[in-house]
């Protein structure tokens, strides 16, 4: 089963790289086919797939031999690795599905955020949709109260946590990322999305420092934080409940 799963995160990983590479490029998502971006040869879906065929084809276009570029597979491995940790935490089921599903738009925003520092609005609208739809189907097939006053405070105390600061700070943190908080708090709710704050917020921190001390990056680079919000959801999903019982547990 694991290997299914992982080859599922892969071909949806090559399905995100398509749609990332075609955004601001207005290209349709299916048509035209997947094409080579540097000499533009089309080829077939099951050869597109990089993570599949990267060694084989040492890395390079098969008809240019332009040399791919390394996000691409970076973006179906991650997805694969991804789908492999939400089954083993999550089984097979509705809640894998939507987790799933969150990511892949997280994968999208966090790539699109870190070349363009922009979150599209639809990635947002379309995270809100899948919310809803996930939380009512739970009510339908499984009797779950879908807790939306829950949701509700997450979304108001997370997007206001960030619209403070973005104020306090005249711009330190953008309007896309004050959306995408609060999307991903009214998911989360309201405990989980304080963690999921935190843990942005000490992801960025970190992950800054490193930037800046590799000289990858200068104090005066803007640095885009979609990817630090999205790795810390990630965590929270996964190990949140458990961070917030061992602080708890150390502390008391």
């Amino acid at each position: 089963m694991k290997i299914i799963i992982l080859i599922l995160g892969l071909i949806v990983g090559y399905f995100l790289n398509l749609y990332i590479c075609r955004l601001l490029r207005e290209e349709g998502l299916v048509i035209p086919s997947p094409h080579c971006l540097k000499c533009l040869t089309h080829f077939k879906y099951y050869k597109s797939i990089l993570s599949l065929s990267f060694n084989c084809q040492g890395g390079k276009c098969r008809y240019c031999k332009e040399r791919v570029v390394l996000q691409y597979l970076l973006v179906e491995v991650l997805n694969g690795f991804t789908y492999l940790a939400l089954y083993g935490y999550l089984g097979v089921g509705l809640q894998f599905v939507f987790y799933a599903v969150v990511v892949d738009i997280l994968i999208i925003v966090s790539v699109v955020d870190y070349y363009f520092q922009v979150i599209p609005d639809r990635c947002h609208i379309f995270l809100l949709i899948s919310t809803f739809t996930y939380k009512l189907l739970q009510l339908l097939l499984y009797d779950i109260s879908p807790h939306f006053l829950n949701s509700i405070i997450g979304l108001i105390v997370s997007s206001g946590i960030f619209l403070l600061i973005a104020i306090l700070s005249k711009g330190g943190i953008g309007g896309g990322d004050i959306k995408l908080i609060g999307v991903l708090g009214f998911i989360l709710g309201f405990k989980l999305s304080l963690l999921n704050t935190l843990i942005s917020f000490f992801v960025g921190a970190v992950v800054s420092v490193f930037l800046i001390l590799f000289k990858i990056k200068d104090k005066k680079d803007s640095i885009a934080f979609g990817p630090f919000i999205s790795i810390a959801f990630l965590i929270t999903i996964l190990e949140g409940e458990n961070i917030i019982f061992w602080y708890f547990n150390s502390l008391f």
